[in-house]
């Protein structure tokens, strides 16, 4: 072996052979013997090769685990394991440090693992606990029972470039958790959400593209419960999120709080088609309540229910407060259908104007088929035109204008001016 790396393969190719079974024995020794030796620093799974385990793998300080694309893990057949024992975890349960897992695949193997129900605990790919420097990156995550990767008081994580595809619960979960980037991700959910951040601050949420295909809850979930962890750090921005089961993006807080430990900012993303479980309460384009919103430079369109509504909708542990407030602002909200569970659809609903409410300016509001306000006042500047999408069809949502627009190719002079545009 040559330093800094330690190969795992399936055939005479590398320092540690795997042949199909029980391969989680062979990975677990290269990642012991990093840890041991400090001049190794990675454990490397070469491809093409599905390595089969039937035990957790457990990674240690300063250690990287990356593989050939076309490099497999893949969970036993009838693996038969006990709750919350996950595929990857840490090798100290007080804590690791600098912990990096890239390049390769992780299937969850659900069709030959049907004694358990999904979402229940079982068989999530990644569990890290109390760890510090997490970068999971360029993964494809699949078809499994549980979260992709999911972290509970550890601090400095990044979740970026990966695709998620039929997972079981949430592809990111973080618990208790400070210092969180995730973007970059291509996200189909399954089940729950495609990134949920609960009494999580400090959060950035970018660049992602989640979607469903009809099953699922939220694209992105943001979720706080009772007073000893503040969320008033936390934003949202350059997503696009379409045809989710539930809404594009859950705002919600639970128990007793201070309003000022309560703080979101959301803007620049597009939400499309939103809220395809039209008989569920959760459903629009953004819902909020318990927090201080800012919501502003959004797209909003087609979306089932209302595009922003101030509504509870979790009734586990209720929030208990008021002093809520959203400003939104130089949102473009369009097309708003009717649902079973809430009627026709509307730009911006309040449910909540007792305890919640809104500041509104310079939003505009196009073809909603319940109307543009439900319990909430017009606000200054607010406007109802078509905003004059590109091309609204195929979801290009930039704005037509005389002087100009670059459409990624070239140089389009438009016919018309859009009324969204130095409004």
């Amino acid at each position: 072996m040559t330093p800094p790396t330690v190969y795992v393969s399936g055939d005479s190719s590398g320092d540690f052979y795997c042949d199909g079974t029980d391969d989680h024995e062979q990975i677990n020794q290269a990642l012991k013997y990093v840890t041991e030796n400090p001049d190794y620093t990675t454990v490397y799974l070469k491809g093409p090769f599905t390595y089969v385990i039937n035990g957790t793998l457990l990674i240690g300080n300063n250690t990287t685990l990356e593989g050939d694309s076309d490099a497999v893990i893949k969970l036993a057949d009838n693996a038969g394991w006990k709750k919350n024992v996950p595929l990857i975890q840490q090798n100290d349960s007080s804590g690791n440090r600098n912990i990096t897992i890239k390049d390769f695949k992780i299937d969850g193997n659900r069709e030959k693992n049907t004694n358990v129900s999904s979402g229940t605990d079982y068989y999530n790919f990644i569990h890290l606990s109390n760890c510090q420097n997490v970068d999971v990156y360029n993964m494809y995550l699949t078809n499994s029972h549980g979260d992709g990767l999911r972290v509970n008081n550890c601090s400095n994580l990044e979740f970026h470039d990966n695709k998620a595809y039929s997972l079981g619960h949430d592809v990111l979960c973080t618990i208790k958790c400070s210092v969180v980037e995730a973007y970059n991700n291509n996200i189909t959910c399954r089940m729950n959400s495609g990134l949920r951040v609960y009494n999580t601050n400090n959060v950035r949420l970018y660049g992602n593209n989640i979607t469903s295909e009809g099953y699922g809850g939220a694209g992105i979930q943001i979720q706080k419960e009772g007073n000893s962890y503040k969320m008033d750090d936390i934003e949202v921005y350059n997503n696009t999120i379409y045809r989710t089961a539930l809404s594009g993006i859950w705002i919600f807080g639970s128990g007793t709080y201070s309003p000022s430990s309560a703080n979101a900012y959301v803007h620049h993303n597009q939400i499309y088609d939103t809220g395809t479980n039209t008989n569920n309460g959760n459903i629009g384009g953004i819902v909020s309540d318990g927090f201080n919103v800012t919501i502003e430079n959004n797209v909003i369109d087609g979306s089932y229910g209302s595009g922003i509504a101030q509504k509870n909708v979790y009734s586990s542990s209720p929030l208990n407060g008021s002093g809520y407030v959203i400003t939104a602002r130089n949102n473009i909200i369009t097309n708003i259908q009717s649902s079973l569970a809430q009627g026709n659809g509307v730009g911006i609903s309040n449910f909540l104007k007792d305890t919640h409410s809104f500041v509104l300016q310079n939003n505009c509001f196009y073809n909603n088929s319940g109307g543009n306000y439900s319990y909430v006042d017009a606000g200054l500047g607010d406007i109802q035109s078509d905003p004059q999408y590109a091309d609204r069809n195929n979801h290009d949502y930039h704005l037509k204008s005389k002087a100009g627009r670059w459409n990624g190719i070239e140089w389009i002079n438009d016919g018309v001016n859009s009324p969204c545009i130095d409004a």
